[in-house]
């Protein structure tokens, strides 16, 4: 189940974001994605769900040409993606922002999978009856991921997911996300730096205006 990109070309309007970026996150590993604001980690990542139109190259996770896979039908095959910023229904409770992704994709062991994020995040248990406008910042930032474990059962796609967050929470979702890693996920992590992943990552690719070189991958 590895993710594999090649020769990727993204452009939003009439400019080009993504140049050419090719990488490869293997099966059951966790790799980041380090790049500053605008480097073009993000579209990236929307790229790999659907979100974006594709200009041209290869995206394929599990030997499947995600290019010719409706964007709605990557849940269903285990992929999953929290964005940096959360997109929580605000009106909803915790428990129902979680439950989303099953009530779309028809996800038939919802229960399990609900107690089952909910051993990972007990916290998130704790206040799983309240609004999700009721949260904090960080709380919601654990929400978020606990939404994206719903349906992530195989490739999980994170986009700064530390970002905002006070150092007690982000010290909790390091310790969390290092779990996952244990746990066979492939796992894409970006950061506008190394400082949180790079003891949870096996290597991180750097991109920098659009482009990734293999010379930019750095084991961690």
């Amino acid at each position: 189940m590895t993710l594999e990109i090649k020769n990727l070309n993204v452009s939003i309007g009439s400019i080009p974001i993504l140049r050419d970026v090719s990488l490869s996150v293997p099966s059951g590993q966790m790799f980041g994605l380090i790049g500053h604001n605008g480097a073009g980690k993000t579209t990236l990542m929307r790229a790999i769900m659907g979100l974006l139109e594709v200009d041209g190259g290869d995206v394929s996770f599990d030997g499947n040409d995600l290019r010719k896979m409706a964007d709605h039908a990557r849940a269903k095959n285990g992929i999953s993606y929290m964005p940096e910023d959360r997109r929580l229904i605000p009106s909803l409770t915790v428990e129902e922002n979680i439950l989303m992704p099953a009530w779309t994709n028809g996800i038939t062991d919802a229960k399990e999978r609900l107690e089952w994020v909910y051993d990972l995040l007990p916290e998130i248990a704790q206040f799983r009856q309240r609004r999700a406008l009721q949260l904090s910042g960080g709380q919601q930032k654990l929400v978020s991921l606990g939404r994206a474990l719903m349906p992530g059962r195989k490739l999980l796609l994170l986009d700064e997911p530390f970002e905002g967050v006070a150092p007690v929470l982000s010290r909790r979702l390091s310790e969390v996300i290092a779990n996952l890693g244990r746990s066979g996920l492939c796992v894409l992590i970006s950061e506008s730096d190394d400082s949180h992943s790079s003891d949870l990552v096996t290597g991180s690719y750097r991109i920098e205006r659009g482009t990734v070189h293999p010379a930019d991958m750095q084991p961690a």
